[in-house]
């Protein structure tokens, strides 16, 4: 047996040495789209990172944008700043899934990067992506289906803006619910990554409105909540309360 911090040394170790063909996110990520021979291209241009430690920027608005980024593990949520140097949260983004898309076609980045928790990236330089997306038509397909995907879901979270907060909160937990159920976890019990403030500003909603909508929500017996650990209790009632139709991204 490691004591605990060997042990947390010995795993983050064989995470940072992982590969695209061991990895078990891979079906979500780009390589799930490629043949053997494909993933071995692509695992040649990919550079992984030490971990991000939580509230370290992985980019800012501003920076070039030479590279777009897999997320492997932990959370990432993004963001803008108004004229003010307000915060607006645009996304969370999880393990699996490509953050950095929207420079696409520009030379910096325009939103901002953050860790919830210790997270780890996989960096892609766009140059080597746009020349083997060249070569690889699947590979090609699979980032214009993940570009349309991001677009679908900001502008059906841009108008649920319209809807009651009850209605904003639950699309949002079924959402997150989606998201991890194809992962292959649990899509009834997780760990919320962000706060009930970063949930609130996402949402267009005070701190105080997703608080008191949390309890709402377990009185009804829709919910347990444990600090940050949740549990659907009753998913097709909180589906019922949302009233949205689960998409998964077509590839």
């Amino acid at each position: 047996m490691y004591a605990n911090g060997r042990h947390s040394a010995f795993t983050s170790s064989l995470k940072f040495q992982m590969n695209c063909h061991d990895c078990s996110l891979s079906r979500l990520c780009l390589p799930g789209c490629l043949q053997n021979n494909e993933v071995d291209l692509l695992e040649n241009i990919i550079k992984r990172n030490h971990p991000l430690h939580k509230g370290e920027h992985l980019f800012r608005a501003g920076e070039p944008m030479q590279q777009v980024y897999a997320l492997r593990s932990g959370a990432l949520k993004t963001y803008l700043l108004d004229p003010d140097g307000n915060e607006q949260i645009t996304g969370f983004t999880l393990p699996g899934e490509l953050v950095g898309l929207d420079a696409f076609g520009n030379s910096s980045f325009p939103s901002y990067a953050v860790a919830l928790e210790t997270s780890l990236v996989c960096t892609i330089p766009l140059a080597d992506l746009e020349e083997l997306a060249g070569h690889i038509p699947s590979l090609r397909k699979r980032l214009l289906a993940t570009l349309s995907h991001e677009l679908q879901e900001e502008q059906q979270h841009y108008s649920h803006n319209r809807e009651s907060a009850e209605r904003r909160l639950a699309i949002f937990l079924l959402n997150l619910s989606r998201r991890y159920s194809r992962r292959s976890l649990s899509a009834t019990s997780f760990i919320l990554s962000m706060s009930r403030s970063e949930i609130g500003n996402y949402l267009g909603l005070t701190t105080e409105t997703v608080s008191r909508l949390f309890s709402r929500l377990r009185r009804q017996g829709l919910l347990e909540i444990n600090g940050r650990e949740l549990r659907l209790k009753h998913p097709a009632a909180l589906n019922q309360l949302g009233r949205i139709e689960v998409r998964q991204l077509a590839v």
